[in-house]
């Protein structure tokens, strides 16, 4: 069941904004997977792709670099891509 709100967004545009199971992140010092009821957190993005699962299908996201905020099962993130 989806449970965790993604909100990408870029200087130029949203790039993605929907209810998914999963988000896995480049982080400055080692990618990390955010669940449903993740701990809050702020991180620095690293070059790399951002992977999210959403009704049993992934996507895939590359990015240069960003930043994200996950708090209260929502996955905040602006990126360069």
């Amino acid at each position: 069941m989806d449970a965790i709100k993604l909100h990408i967004v870029s200087p130029e545009r949203t790039l993605v904004e929907q209810a998914v199971s999963s988000v896995t992140l480049p982080g400055t010092i080692g990618p990390f997977m955010v669940l449903k009821n993740h701990a809050p957190i702020i991180s620095s993005l690293e070059k790399g792709e951002i992977v999210y699962v959403s009704e049993g299908k992934e996507s895939r996201l590359p990015i240069r670099e960003g930043f994200v905020e996950v708090r209260d099962n929502q996955v905040d993130v602006c990126v360069e891509v």
